[in-house]
């Protein structure tokens, strides 16, 4: 199997505490981003933006195993994990980029609505086979992380 999705991006001052260690409140926020890329890559994002799907969250689990810091830039790995009816659970792991080790994990579970007026609705087969196949092997890189490193090389 190819490796999941990925998403980059670089830890803001303004998303950490006093001791440059990202609040932990800001790892939804970089789920919630990297999730709008997901769907961008699988290239549904219009059907969600001008068209007549929605997902809401439903739960959100995330665990803390290691700390990010300010000017580090993370890797996010996006792959789904469930596809219900009505919903759908993704999981992601962030590590520093570069490194294989996870620092945190990240369970996400969406129901699919009508845009309008909100009520559940289930997958279609076309949403379900691009969720299925999630992106694997491309990556989304919004910290210019690949640029520095073949700057490096």
């Amino acid at each position: 199997m190819s490796a999941p999705f990925r998403y980059y991006l670089r830890v803001r001052y303004i998303e950490c505490d006093a001791q440059k260690v990202v609040f932990n409140s800001r790892y939804a926020e970089y789920v919630d981003v990297a999730i709008t890329e997901f769907i961008r890559a699988i290239g549904l994002l219009p059907d969600f933006v001008e068209g007549p799907l929605d997902f809401q969250l439903v739960k959100q689990t995330v665990e803390w195993k290691g700390p990010a810091r300010y000017d580090q830039v993370l890797e996010l790995s996006i792959a789904p994990t469930r596809l219900g009816n009505t919903s759908f659970t993704i999981g992601t792991e962030f590590r520093i980029a570069g490194d294989d080790r996870v620092i945190v994990t990240a369970e996400t579970i969406y129901v699919l609505v009508d845009a309008r007026t909100l009520t559940k609705l289930p997958i279609p087969p076309a949403l379900r086979v691009a969720l299925d196949e999630g992106a694997r092997g491309r990556a989304t890189d919004h910290a210019g992380y690949f640029n520095e490193r073949t700057a490096r090389a």
